[in-house]
């Protein structure tokens, strides 16, 4: 009852602060496809319920040890935080609210964007990426359409890996040249979420869930950013979520209940260390090698990487198609007409954002040599393993190994 007062009063009085233009030339407002902006104090209480579904689910993880408590836990996330929030706000979109708040200093960013980028992160740190397990509306849509899941080929999970690195790379460039914010706009379920989002994202949506009937969380594993920084603090968990309570019986049972491939086999000493090593330190000297050639290739994309953004893409259609300045249907052609600005203007503010994206995709391709040479390494180290363990990069915590383990807590 105190929830739905609030709500009730924090419309009124965004009513009463924001009200809506009127004209007097039959203009009609347009019905928006994103969010009001919601009442300070509710924006809190989302960050709230952030906080008691981390702990909850973090809670079923390490102590009940309950898949059922994780998963109708992800439900309450997919209703609250999916459907009556409409994928807003969202701790995945919440990079880019970051990223320009670092390199913008006119922009301020929400405290309650920052939690929501930040909480996750830390319950990761130390807990594993119960994040992913309950409390991701987008991750609790495909884990419900994970019907028939089948496991991908190794190799093939590795090269779709490196995906979610370069979409992390590409939307903190967008945002660094006050581009994009491709996170989401490319939200693939938004549009499942709010019922009237743009029809091409609603078909996305709705691809990745048939997709996600046959191979799980394929946006997740494959596609998200968010998931890129919630792996890189997972690993350094000290209490991550354990397959078994007690001493593993090593029954592979785990391992064919895990349709993410994210259980690590053991691995026993092979005699092969030596040819281990030379090879390691082969891929610690073709390091740098790679880094180049992933900064060369990165500079090289900056002419099309950069007709995202829309003053670039204006000043090409002046350029190219000068005949647009006469179309009255163009609006973003008739705004700079009506602005004053010359076309040189234009095209010099288009030049400064063109050597930005040059220089930002030397930086993008040496971050992606980075990821494959360091992936390269890691394939390539031994650490000896006797039980079957979860991959605490990727391992979403969904607890689905623990109910297939027949080993019981010691007393």
């Amino acid at each position: 009852m105190l929830f739905m007062s609030l709500q009730s009063f924090g419309a009124a009085e965004a009513k009463q602060r924001f009200p809506k233009p009127e004209f007097d030339t039959g203009y009609v407002q347009p019905h928006t496809t994103a969010p009001s902006p919601r009442f300070l104090l509710l924006q809190y209480f989302d960050v709230l319920v952030l906080l008691i579904v981390l702990s909850v689910v973090t809670w079923f993880v390490l102590k009940k040890r309950s898949r059922k408590g994780v998963f109708w836990t992800s439900v309450f996330s997919l209703f609250y935080f999916g459907f009556y929030r409409e994928g807003c706000i969202c701790s995945i979109g919440s990079i880019q609210n970051v990223v320009l708040g670092m390199v913008d200093p006119t922009y301020a960013i929400p405290f309650t964007a920052l939690l929501f980028f930040l909480l996750p992160l830390v319950f990761s740190l130390f807990f594993g990426r119960t994040f992913c397990a309950g409390a991701c509306p987008l991750g609790a849509i495909q884990d419900i359409v994970a019907i028939r899941p089948i496991e991908l080929p190794k190799w093939i999970q590795k090269v779709l890996g490196l995906i979610p690195y370069l979409y992390l790379g590409l939307a903190i460039l967008y945002v660094a040249t006050k581009s994009e914010f491709i996170i989401c706009r490319y939200d693939p379920f938004v549009g499942l979420f709010r019922f009237d989002a743009p029809y091409n994202m609603l078909i996305l949506g709705i691809l990745f869930l048939a997709v996600g009937v046959f191979v799980a969380r394929p946006y997740c594993r494959f596609f998200c950013p968010y998931g890129v920084l919630l792996g890189w603090m997972s690993k350094f968990s000290s209490r991550h979520m354990t397959i078994t309570p007690a001493a593993c019986i090593q029954c592979k049972l785990c391992s064919n209940s895990c349709p993410f491939g994210a259980i690590d086999e053991p691995v026993v000493e092979t005699g092969k260390r030596r040819s281990n090593v030379n090879r390691l330190m082969t891929y610690f000297v073709l390091l740098p090698l790679w880094i180049g050639i992933g900064g060369f290739a990165g500079s090289m994309m900056h002419v099309p990487l950069s007709r995202f953004n829309q003053t670039v893409y204006l000043a090409e259609q002046i350029i190219e198609h000068p005949e647009v300045k006469n179309d009255p249907k163009n609006i973003d052609v008739r705004t700079f007409m009506s602005s004053g600005k010359s076309t040189e203007q234009l095209v010099q503010e288009a030049d400064a954002i063109r050597r930005q994206f040059y220089w930002g995709g030397w930086i993008l391709g040496g971050f992606m040599g980075v990821v494959i040479g360091t992936s390269l390494i890691n394939l390539s180290k031994f650490r000896k393993r006797n039980d079957w363990e979860p991959n605490k990069t990727n391992c979403l915590s969904c607890g689905r190994c623990m109910d297939y383990c027949p080993v019981k807590k010691e007393a």
